[in-house]
């Protein structure tokens, strides 16, 4: 086992310049996943009346005819994944990706992940970029990142997502990736989904896993092998607001989440300028994604998975990774535990 990057430089050896880079890496990202859809939605959309409604009319034509592209593999982009701004993005938490073992390129893989977090930020950078160098750390695999299929209606929002890897959580479009003869496809399925996301509070792991058995059933069509995986420290970037069960408020955010197919989150980091201001940027706290082991013979463990056991394999990551996390060498690491969630 070890740490899959070298870290990146600590906060007091970085210049102010860098530390200002990194910001903007993690800025541009946070307003990127809140509003280049809707933006470019109301874009295409207020064209159509103005003397510039050639440009809308034919991207609308060529999102009629590209409709089924993001359930077909979609168009991945290396040079997108490799761009500069993700490292920043990745030094600002920093992000740090754990590799515990091999994971040959002869076989397909299913990766269950969690938590989903508020933006899915640690899971963005070490499988959607080679900011930590997945390609170099596992070679052969090809990794998907399985997202709400409802993104891929938002026009110009959807060709840039598919420029990462992304692609529809829909059983057309992880078959058909699965379904490829070039083995190695690896697809990250955020198991807990936009439920998971409304208990995304700071230092606490309440995960979404009961009636969660699609991505058992996938990988057991496929042949391919389940990898747990978790992100320490995702909960912990954004401060959010949560409803006790049963409250209206949580009423309301699960009746949206069911009509939309995501959570409204009320949530808030600091500011931009200033520290001790609110903000949507995010607060610096370290992620680390972990994996855990396939069973010996890549074969799912699909009994343990679907029995309905509630402490799942990922359970174990949190056993030898939690010392690792400490804030510091004098600190005595923080007691983690699973909360399980029902699903709705």
């Amino acid at each position: 086992m070890g740490v899959a990057t070298a870290p990146p430089p600590p906060t007091t050896s970085k210049t102010l310049q860098k530390q200002h880079l990194e910001a903007v890496g993690a800025y541009q990202y946070v307003l990127t996943f809140l509003f280049m859809g809707p933006f470019f939605s109301l874009l295409v959309f207020v064209l159509l009346f103005t003397s510039l409604w050639p440009f809308s009319v034919f991207y609308l034509v060529w999102l009629y005819v590209d409709w089924d592209t993001p359930n077909q593999g979609g168009r991945r982009s290396e040079w997108i994944r490799n761009r500069a701004i993700w490292r920043q993005l990745r030094d600002y938490y920093p992000v740090k990706l754990v590799k515990t073992a091999e994971l040959p390129p002869d076989r397909n893989y299913v990766l269950g992940a969690h938590p989903h977090g508020i933006m899915c930020t640690g899971f963005l950078c070490n499988f959607s970029t080679e900011s930590n160098g997945f390609s170099q750390l596992f070679p052969g695999l090809r990794p998907w990142l399985a997202v709400l299929a409802g993104l891929f209606y938002l026009p110009v929002y959807r060709d840039y997502i598919m420029s990462f890897g992304l692609c529809p959580v829909s059983r057309q479009s992880l078959d058909f990736i699965l379904s490829q003869p070039q083995l190695g496809q690896a697809v990250v399925i955020m198991v807990g989904g936009a439920h998971e996301a409304l208990y995304s509070v700071p230092g606490e792991h309440c995960l979404t896993l009961q009636k969660r058995k699609g991505f058992v059933r996938l990988a057991l069509r496929h042949g391919a092998s389940l990898v747990p995986v978790y992100s320490f420290g995702e909960n912990d970037i954004f401060r959010l607001k949560a409803f006790a069960t049963g409250s209206w408020q949580h009423w309301c955010q699960l009746t949206f989440k069911k009509l939309m197919g995501f959570s409204p989150c009320i949530f808030w980091g600091r500011g931009l300028f200033s520290a001790t201001s609110w903000g949507l940027l995010p607060f610096a706290v370290p992620i680390t994604t972990v994996g855990e082991c396939p069973p010996p013979g890549g074969r799912p463990p699909a009994a343990a998975w679907a029995s309905g056991i509630l402490r799942p394999p990922v359970s174990l990551s949190l056993q030898w990774a939690a010392p690792s996390l400490s804030p510091s060498a004098s600190t005595p690491p923080r007691r983690m535990s699973i909360t399980i969630m029902p699903s709705t």
